[in-house]
């Protein structure tokens, strides 16, 4: 492992732990606040969902036909929902502890799994049977004492079948089967077949895209350097975020799938999210702030024309509109 990602580690180890912190006075302000009073923002993506943080409630909200703000009872570090399945990854109680809610299109939570970590990126297949979630866990690295991990997990609600962890997984690193101590996954999103994948594999100092079964709990890299990709609704392309150049910040990028051809998307740079797919031609994610502030979340042409657009500001996690 080089020096360079040993320190990447361990800054990062110190954000997740400063984010436990975080989530634990967040705990404290939830449990003694009442409900948010309607944030501000308006955007022409109607019915998007998305976690308002204008209040510091970290509270979902969705953009009316009337481009007005409403606001969902529900409370979330990160939310997506599809097909009247929406997964709410949040605060479960002190310590903090987390847990990912499954709520169904009444708003009733019919399943809760215990997360190992701080919440970090949720989604819900087409059809709505499979959750999944990625969380960074404190003092689970194999290569930093005290360091970070990832560790993604899926619910599938038509089967029962549950993962807390893709380690299982045998995975093939161009081309061969190869167990490593260090594998990391996140980023997970679900084919319309319900059990075709990409995610993200982490290992020493280098990230890889994989694609994958869920059935078969088989994997194989796809190609390097791809981060919390996003499949489109036509499973065409896949939007990831990607350095530009080694040490470089991140920029969103489109792959399609059959020519192999990557499309980087203008003023994306900095971006440090899992995109979502408003529609087959615009994406929506959130990018920080750069005085350290909320984020903002964006559109952008997938087809890389034009510049972003801003959808919400002091708002993350984006799912797509409901109709």
């Amino acid at each position: 492992m080089t020096a360079w990602f040993t320190r990447h580690r361990i800054v990062v180890g110190v954000v997740a732990m400063v984010l436990v912190l975080l989530g634990g006075v967040t705990y404290v302000v939830w449990t003694s606040q009442s409900q948010a009073a309607p944030g501000r923002g308006a955007s022409t993506a109607t019915g998007l969902l998305y976690v308002d943080h204008a209040n510091g409630k970290d509270q979902v909200a969705r953009l009316d036909p009337t481009g007005e703000v409403s606001f969902e009872d529900l409370r979330c570090q990160r939310v997506y929902t599809a097909a009247g399945t929406t997964i709410c990854l949040r605060l479960a109680g002190p310590g903090p502890s987390y847990e990912a809610a499954v709520v169904n299109a009444s708003g009733a939570v019919v399943r809760t799994v215990g997360l190992a970590g701080v919440p970090s990126r949720a989604r819900v297949s087409a059809s709505g049977q499979v959750v999944s979630w990625t969380v960074f866990v404190v003092g689970d690295s194999y290569s930093t004492p005290g360091g970070f991990s990832t560790r993604t997990g899926f619910v599938n609600l038509r089967t029962g079948a549950e993962m807390d962890s893709l380690e299982p997984f045998t995975v093939l690193v161009d081309g061969k089967a190869e167990k490593r101590a260090d594998f990391n996954f996140w980023g997970m999103t679900v084919a319309t077949d319900d059990r075709t994948f990409y995610a993200t594999l982490g290992s020493a100092d280098k990230a890889w895209l994989i694609r994958g079964d869920l059935v078969t709990r088989k994997a194989e890299t796809v190609r390097p350097g791809a981060e919390c990709p996003s499949l489109s609704p036509d499973q065409t392309r896949v939007a990831y975020k990607k350095r530009a150049g080694r040490l470089g910040q991140w920029e969103l990028v489109v792959l399609d799938l059959k020519t192999g051809v990557e499309t980087a998307l203008p003023g994306s740079l900095g971006v440090d999210d899992q995109a979502a797919w408003l529609d087959n031609a615009t994406l929506a994610y959130g990018k920080p702030a750069s005085n350290g502030g909320s984020p903002t979340i964006y559109a952008s042409a997938a087809d890389g024309s034009g510049q972003p657009q801003v959808l919400v500001s002091n708002a993350s996690s984006p799912s797509p509109p409901v109709p």
